[in-house]
């Protein structure tokens, strides 16, 4: 006879031997892109050498209605940036290239469920972008001391509807 195994509850405390519970549980610890989302910076023990890491942040972005305006688009010098969304909900992913420093006009993709995205370094891209709640993804990026955030505010804001 084999010896029985039971499962219990997962709790960060219970787990933290073995690895991290990545979960959007209590506050956020900082609201960004304009109040519109929260983010639970760092919430894996990853590292990847000197001068910075990867760490996985979970963040909970407020949906988004089409069409959409964009005003803004970011990118980090620093490292890659990935998106991997905590539900089967599909999202909008912006994306521009760079013309001497600053983006060429943008490029809009609607994901499928059960798509993410890995931004390479240096990408400009717009914010983190859900259509649907609960809007709850797992980011994996850079974590370091020099700064990783350059945005670009455009003079005219480009309106993105839906391919039909």
């Amino acid at each position: 006879m084999q010896d029985l195994i039971r499962t219990e509850p997962l709790t960060p405390e219970v787990f933290a031997p073995f690895g991290d519970v990545l979960e959007a549980g209590g506050e956020p610890d900082r609201i960004i892109n304009r109040g519109l989302c929260g983010r639970w910076h760092d919430r894996g023990r990853l590292d990847f050498g000197p001068g910075g890491r990867a760490g996985i942040s979970i963040f909970k972005a407020e949906p988004r209605e089409m069409p959409y305006t964009l005003d803004m688009v970011e990118r980090h010098p620093d490292g890659s940036q990935a998106f991997l969304p905590m539900s089967l909900d599909p999202f909008l992913v912006i994306v521009a290239p760079d013309e001497g420093g600053r983006p060429a006009p943008p490029r809009a993709f609607m994901t499928s469920p059960g798509q993410g995205i890995n931004l390479l370094r240096n990408t400009w891209h717009g914010v983190l972008t859900p259509l649907a709640a609960p809007g709850l993804f797992a980011v994996v990026d850079r974590i370091g001391d020099t700064p990783n955030l350059e945005e670009h505010w455009f003079d005219s804001p480009y309106l993105i509807a839906f391919n039909r």
